[in-house]
């Protein structure tokens, strides 16, 4: 079944965290929400520029598209995310990450596209009824894993696009949610999932083995204590269940120490929970993935990383696909696949001072960005890039 809304209807969707266009009994998620507003025009074709309606009606949905609600959010890096984009006019891109909707405004109101928004939060994209309104036809928003963005791509008509890019980690608007359970600064209850199912941060922390749980957090929070951090949330937990971030915020600052100026005790370990309960480097290989099977070549790909654990696995990805990884000369020779992706970008692009000014949260960011060659996409196992840890369904299973 497909519901089509007028922009006089967005309130009401809005309301039901619905918008657009509800479909039911997609592939392997039954009920995906996705919000589209179709336009007759751009059915029939499009023109640009000159005195035309639709050429008039783009410099009007310019207009409302930078209105005053866009100010809120400023996205990390966007110039030069839009630069290693090459947009051109008529052009097909996947904002693999939506949020706010930074990235896809910045990119609407660059040139004559159109956007595939993603993103499995159900607030994100309930929240972005007003923009897809505003767009006028040029931005699809479809709440989904980024894993599955070429699969997207197709449920819409698109067999390739002209771009791809990813804002990786948790989003300003999550950690100021205190209902969330992302943050330590607000206490709420211990969440910290992404989408609107399956376990949380309270069911790991309540069932995990001290082993389990030491693993996790030295590998996906990088935090040397992690063995002092496991063992203080097992003895806790027999007291009573840890079910808020403030409480795990306390346990784990006694174990871990800090110096004036240090990031706060509990940073590494919500960091790891947060990586944990949402799969986020298992997500975002099979979105690598997916971006070399949709991309036209000649498409960009760009992935904008925040922590150390998530570049990694962008630059083995890239450095591998683009076949400048390293040989010994003492091994015998094999034969490699051709090529699929050329580097755009030799060292990653960091953030300029003033950025960082501005918006502290883009310090640790890092931009990588990559164009796709011809041939072939690759059918290779992603779990070489990944940690090796146990399944976040085997570890909630446990008594």
């Amino acid at each position: 079944m497909s519901i089509y809304a007028t922009p006089d209807d967005g309130r009401k969707w809005l309301k039901d965290k619905t918008y657009g266009r509800l479909e039911q009994g997609m592939p392997g998620n039954a009920g995906r929400r996705c919000a589209k507003l179709h336009d007759a025009k751009r059915r029939g074709g499009c023109r640009t520029g000159g005195d035309s309606g639709w050429g008039r009606a783009m410099m009007a949905a310019r207009q409302r598209l930078t209105g005053p609600g866009s100010a809120r959010h400023v996205p990390v890096l966007a110039g030069p995310v839009l630069e290693q984009l090459n947009l051109r006019d008529g052009g097909i891109y996947i904002d693999g990450t939506f949020g706010a909707g930074g990235y896809s405004r910045a990119i609407l109101n660059a040139a004559d596209t159109q956007v595939i928004g993603i993103d499995r939060d159900q607030s994100a994209v309930a929240l972005g009824a007003d923009f897809v309104a505003a767009a006028e036809g040029r931005l699809t928003l479809v709440e989904e894993r980024f894993s599955s963005l070429d699969q997207v791509a197709r449920r819409f008509g698109h067999e390739q696009v002209d771009g791809v890019v990813l804002d990786l980690g948790v989003s300003s608007m999550q950690l100021d949610q205190a209902e969330r359970g992302f943050s330590f600064r607000h206490d709420g209850p211990l969440d910290m999932r992404m989408g609107a199912d399956g376990p949380s941060a309270a069911d790991v922390v309540a069932r995990a083995s001290e082993r389990e749980l030491a693993d996790m957090i030295f590998q996906l929070g990088e935090e040397r204590r992690s063995r002092a951090v496991a063992r203080a949330i097992v003895a806790a937990r027999t007291d009573a269940p840890i079910r808020t971030t403030a409480a795990l915020a306390d346990i784990v600052a006694r174990v871990v120490r800090s110096r004036p100026g240090d990031i706060h005790p509990a940073t590494r370990t919500f960091q790891a929970l947060r990586i944990f309960v949402n799969d986020e480097l298992g997500e975002l290989a099979e979105a690598l993935a997916a971006a070399e099977r949709i991309l036209k070549p000649s498409g960009r790909l760009v992935v904008v990383t925040f922590h150390s654990l998530e570049d990694r696995i962008v630059k083995t990805f890239l450095a591998e696909r683009s076949g400048t990884v390293g040989v010994s000369r003492h091994l015998p020779d094999v034969e490699t696949p051709a090529p699929t992706f050329r580097l755009m970008t030799r060292r990653p692009i960091a953030p300029d001072d003033a950025e960082i000014a501005a918006n502290p949260r883009a310090r640790s960011a890092k931009l990588r960005a990559a164009e796709r060659l011809d041939a072939p996409s690759r059918d290779s196992d992603m779990a070489g890039l990944l940690p090796r840890l146990p399944l976040l369904a085997a570890v909630v299973r446990q008594p």
